[in-house]
């Protein structure tokens, strides 16, 4: 049953979060962090496919993952796959809404935390450089939630400086949405490990 649940929150969430990047962010060129970002950026410079940049961009974690993290491969393959396919499928909704660019921020940035949460509920994810991060806090004893944030940060950075300023603000607003909802949806009970 615990099976048939994790699918459907990976189903979902991969579905809010096209919605979010397609309907949202896609069209008024606002980034989001790790891999989703970086396919948004080679999205807006070459008009590359945002989902499939995602595989091809994240086959080199995949691979440490591999070699590292098995568990997390095993967990995070099958939510890379479903949104970066969802991604190119749901591109048509681009066209269909006209709203202003900080609102898209912010509702663009909710969804993408909306479906993350769901994922990160039925522990899977999309995958990225949150394993990257994992790595690095590994080998240096950083935490990894502050090397999360300074890969999103250089990220948004980068395509700030590539696209526009306005794309840097507006992602700045719609990171921060996306780590709001993506911590309310995401919430778990601590469970207590005995050695």
């Amino acid at each position: 049953m615990y099976c048939v649940k994790k699918g459907m929150a990976i189903l979902f969430g991969s579905i809010l979060l096209s919605i979010g990047i397609n309907l949202f962010l896609a069209p008024y060129e606002i980034l989001d962090g790790g891999i989703i970002g970086l396919s948004l950026i080679l999205h807006y410079l070459f008009n590359l496919k945002i989902g499939l940049m995602a595989i091809i961009l994240s086959i080199p974690i995949f691979i440490l993952a591999w070699f590292k993290y098995k568990h997390y491969f095993f967990n995070s393959i099958h939510g890379l796959l479903v949104s970066s396919v969802i991604i190119d499928m749901l591109k048509p909704l681009r066209y269909l809404l006209d709203i202003k660019a900080i609102y898209a921020a912010i509702i663009g940035g909710a969804f993408v935390g909306l479906g993350i949460g769901l994922m990160l509920k039925f522990d899977t994810s999309t995958g990225g450089t949150d394993l990257l991060a994992q790595f690095i806090s590994d080998k240096t004893e950083w935490n990894v939630g502050i090397i999360i944030l300074m890969i999103d940060s250089i990220i948004v950075l980068i395509g700030g400086l590539l696209i526009s300023a306005n794309t840097l603000w507006l992602s700045i607003v719609a990171i921060t949405s996306v780590g709001i909802a993506t911590s309310a949806v995401a919430k778990r009970k601590h469970k207590k490990t005995f050695m």
